[in-house]
């Protein structure tokens, strides 16, 4: 078993670069499926679910040439299946993305239901399909497969999404760049990877107006061609980044980011007493005295992103006073809140409802990484702690975090990858 090991107490000084987005990566790769030529793709991050996104693109048949640890060239023109290899698929909760793209170029796809966090709650394809079949497919699922079929090709419709979803949205754009018309989303979500998902399709030919607001207009094209595209900054991991120095003091300049995405994170922050300076592609967070209570409703984009709720929930707990934190777009995301009981903190949990009373210190404990965002809280949480913080099950922080151990070591955290026996426990004592 993989471990983190965190001697906290420790303030965070120095530079850290940002990696590239990977929601928007996830998205993006598979969309190379409906590039006619090669697709050199920029700023790609080195994190686990990247690389099996990719594994599973080289098992369809595409070539897939590391030209850097953070460049790749995809070309897709002599792929020939069009079932997604199982075992991969289920691996990720993206996998779904091969659905509207293998749709939208050979009318036909199957893949298996998708991996990724489980936080409890229902995460249904249901909008996805809606949008498929809204172009005239047909879906089904059966036996753990999603199949998509378009014999006649796909038309261009009109989506109105019951729900705001970032997932279904994106996939409605892979399925309707090539369709036949115009394709009309409305409802649709606004988030930065949606935006690249969209400037990365017309960097290649296609014609979509709107992204980035609640309407997005596709028009199809006959096809599209190959090119250059470099991935926007990974929002969520440099929002990860301001809340450990919030967290743990000090003072960081994180570069290679937008700092308009940031904002929604940045202006809680500085509620909370924070400095945040801001720069043309980099934010300086310097945490000096105590934090302020303050509230937290997340929301879509450009609410407070629930990929951010779990670490400022840990920001929240070493802050004077009592906050509320509102999930208000996943059902039960608050199962990390035992582990950082833990650690000494103060919180309570009722259904969607999180009330936190700040503590003066955490102190640190075995925890384990539930999920990918809860396993982020976690390093933050140990970083800040007294004493020593082992975390378990960090595979699933890797999945989301490049060099995530590296980059901390770099700017004066004490943390280490460790390895350990898998079930210690099982171990017969010696008689």
């Amino acid at each position: 078993m993989e471990t983190f090991v965190i001697h906290g107490g420790k303030p965070l000084f120095g530079e850290i670069a940002v990696s590239g987005a990977k929601n928007a990566a996830l998205a993006i790769i598979p969309a190379a499926i409906l590039v006619d030529g090669v697709c050199r793709i920029e700023n790609i991050p080195c994190v686990s679910d990247v690389i099996i996104q990719l594994d599973i693109l080289r098992q369809l048949g595409a070539k897939v040439r590391s030209m850097s640890p953070t460049v790749v060239e995809i070309d897709c023109r002599g792929m020939k299946n069009k079932k997604a290899p199982d075992e991969m698929t289920r691996r990720i909760r993206a996998s779904y993305y091969l659905l509207g793209a293998l749709l939208g170029h050979y009318h036909y796809a199957e893949v298996a239901l998708p991996g990724g966090c489980n936080f409890g709650g229902v995460r249904p394809i249901d909008q996805h399909i809606k949008g498929f079949e809204a172009l005239g497919a047909v879906v089904r699922q059966e036996k753990g497969y999603v199949t998509a079929n378009a014999e006649a090709g796909l038309l261009g419709g009109n989506v109105y999404l019951d729900v705001v979803s970032v997932g279904a949205t994106m996939n409605i754009m892979l399925a309707a760049v090539l369709a036949e018309g115009q394709t009309v989303i409305e409802n649709a979500a606004k988030e930065p990877h949606i935006v690249d998902l969209a400037n990365f399709l017309n960097s290649m030919g296609a014609d979509i107006m709107g992204a980035g607001t609640d309407v997005i207009k596709i028009r199809g094209v006959e096809g599209l061609s190959g090119g250059v595209y470099s991935i926007i900054p990974d929002q969520i991991e440099a929002g990860t980044y301001l809340a450990a120095v919030a967290a743990a003091g000090g003072s960081l300049l994180i570069k290679n980011v937008i700092p308009k995405h940031l904002d929604c994170i940045t202006a809680k922050l500085s509620e909370m007493g924070v400095e945040i300076e801001e720069y043309d592609e980099a934010v300086r967070v310097t945490r000096r005295g105590p934090l302020t209570r303050v509230n937290i409703k997340t929301l879509p984009y450009p609410g407070f992103p629930t990929d951010m709720q779990p670490q400022m929930t840990v920001v929240l707990s070493l802050a004077a006073g009592t906050s509320i934190v509102t999930e208000g777009v996943w059902d039960n995301r608050y199962r990390y809140v035992d582990e950082l009981r833990r650690m000494g903190a103060h919180i309570q949990v009722d259904g969607r409802v999180a009330v936190v009373e700040g503590v003066e210190r955490l102190t640190g404990a075995t925890v384990r990484a539930c999920d990918l965002r809860a396993g982020a809280a976690m390093v933050i949480a140990g970083l800040a702690a007294e004493g020593e913080t082992v975390i378990e099950e960090v595979h699933h922080i890797e999945r989301g975090y490049e060099a995530l151990v590296d980059k901390l070591r770099r700017v004066g955290a004490d943390i280490v990858r460790s390895s350990k026996p898998d079930d210690v426990r099982a171990i017969p004592k010696a008689k």
